[in-house]
């Protein structure tokens, strides 16, 4: 039997992209999938929206924490085998990579997946702005600033299961942190799928300032330290500057 794959969608007056995002799980290829909208009590045309997706089998909308609560609600409603957070301003960039994730999970040992990614440009989304190749896996490229591309990093619910979900005290480095603490705390089996998995527009919180990046490496910093973890000295300092090839590859 084909595993169910929860994705998991966090919204808050997000009607300027949704139609993106779900129109790209709507075409996948595999169709064992369960869409979940977790949304923050959106006054825009978002609910109106996505009632024109069948495919969507759960939206929920009320106030939330912000988004990383919004995510555990939706681990937590979720009953898939597989668990992706998809954010709604990202689309997946091929139609059967959903079927290329599930059979990059034939191995029962695996229990991470994670794939490369591309930023692109707000209004053109045909427009590359930095291309993410994530690379093959290896734990100890943490400890060198590195980390997957949390919207194509998919795992086992066991993950969540027995190491937890999403550390609400982080305000904008809470996937780094989960990442690290099931990568490199507990070392999941973890398998790096060569493929495009995700568009993802540029912005996001952590990124819109020079302010809240400086918060963002804070946070990372403290990652490691919540999970018993230490660093080298130059961990932090170098996360941001692995950036840079990213906007060189086309």
């Amino acid at each position: 039997m084909e595993p169910l794959v929860t994705i998991i969608t966090a919204t808050y007056n997000s009607a300027a992209t949704l139609s993106d995002t779900l129109d790209s799980v709507a075409k996948q290829s595999y169709r064992n999938i369960e869409h979940l909208i977790i949304d923050g009590a959106s006054t825009d045309s978002t609910g109106s929206i996505a009632a024109r997706y069948p495919h969507i089998a759960c939206f929920v909308s009320e106030p939330d924490k912000g988004i990383y609560d919004a995510m555990n609600k939706g681990i937590k409603l979720a009953k898939g085998d597989i668990i992706a957070i998809l954010n709604s301003d990202d689309f997946y960039a091929q139609p059967d990579i959903i079927e290329k994730i599930v059979a990059a999970f034939e191995d029962p040992s695996t229990l991470a997946v994670y794939a490369d990614l591309q930023y692109v440009d707000v209004s053109n989304t045909s427009r590359i702005v930095r291309n993410w190749k994530a690379g093959a896996y290896d734990s100890q490229l943490f400890y060198y600033g590195w980390m997957p591309p949390h919207p194509s990093f998919f795992v086992k619910r066991q993950l969540y299961e027995q190491y937890g979900v999403f550390d609400t005290s982080f305000r904008y480095s809470a996937d780094y942190e989960l990442m690290l603490r099931f990568l490199v705390r507990f070392n999941a089996p973890t398998v790096y799928l060569p493929e495009l998995a995700v568009k993802m527009r540029m912005g996001g919180q952590s990124n819109a300032s020079i302010r809240n990046r400086w918060k963002a490496n804070r946070e990372d910093r403290r990652a490691w330290d919540v999970n018993g973890l230490t660093p080298y000295f130059f961990t932090i300092p170098l996360k941001p500057f692995r950036k840079i090839g990213q906007f060189l590859i086309k």
